[in-house]
Order: structure tokens, then sequence, then C-alpha cells
């Protein structure tokens, strides 16, 4: 009986513990950014993942990595206090073609697994085509 009432004091007292601390949250559900169809001339490529720390303790971006040096991430500097929003910015370098890319953050936070959180990106980026005015037109062979 005693080893019931102490494991279940023990459960309590995690629970509780697991509760404080800092907790980030982003503002898209699935953490994914969509590109769409982008072009390279027209697309610089950034785009942001907005996070807000509904913690009760400061929140620390401590490493933000790409899966390929395409993509750039960029991690907010200092401490993100409870209640506050911050942005992790990212920069694809636009080649063309599909674009599937995951940015891992590790944080301090309390409520994701190890503190570590994965981003995506997707899309395509597709190359604009070009017009020669100077070229002919290819006029249809007509066959008679």
């Amino acid at each position: 009986m005693n080893k019931i009432i102490l494991m279940a004091l023990f459960f309590v007292k995690a629970t509780l513990l697991a509760q404080s601390g800092a907790k980030i949250v982003f503002k898209d559900a699935d953490n994914t950014i969509d590109y769409g169809s982008v072009s390279k001339d027209t697309d610089s490529g950034v785009r942001t993942f907005e996070f807000t720390n509904t913690g009760d303790a400061p929140l620390i971006i401590k490493d933000v990595h790409s899966t390929c040096g395409c993509t750039v991430p960029s991690k907010p500097s200092g401490e993100i206090l409870p209640g506050k929003t911050d942005v992790i910015t990212v920069k694809y370098n636009m080649n063309p073609g599909p674009i599937r890319k995951t940015i891992t953050v590790e944080t301090n936070a309390v409520n994701v697994e190890g503190g570590m959180v994965a981003l995506k990106i997707k899309g395509e980026v597709v190359v604009k085509q070009e017009v020669n005015l100077l070229e002919k037109k290819k006029s249809p062979i007509q066959l008679k």
C-alpha cells in the first residue's frame, strides 16, 4: 500500500514539474511553411516562423540548423520572456526544383520532446520562361 501511495506522489510531483518552464508554441500548427510555386527572379526565399513562449520561464533558442547548406536559418539572440513572441528566419537559396527541407530548433522548452522542434519548408522553385523578341516564331507547316 505504501508503494502505491509513494508512486502516486512521485507521479503527481513529476506532472507538476513538467508543467513549469519555458514552452514554445509556433503560429502554424504543423510547423510548415509552403512556398508554393515561386520564381527565383521574383522571390527572395526568406520566410519566418513565428513562435510564442507560453511558459513561465525564459525560452532559450540554443541552436537552429538545416539539413543542407541551401537553407540558412537564423535564431533570435537572447532569451524570449514568458508571453513574448519572436521569429526564426529561414532563407532558401532558390535553386530550381522542389523544396523539401527540415530545420531543427534546439531549445530549453519543456513542452517538446528533448527541447527539439522540427520546422519544414516545402514548395517548388520554377524557372521563369524568357521571351526572346528577336527570335522568329516558327510557323506550322501546312500540308496540302
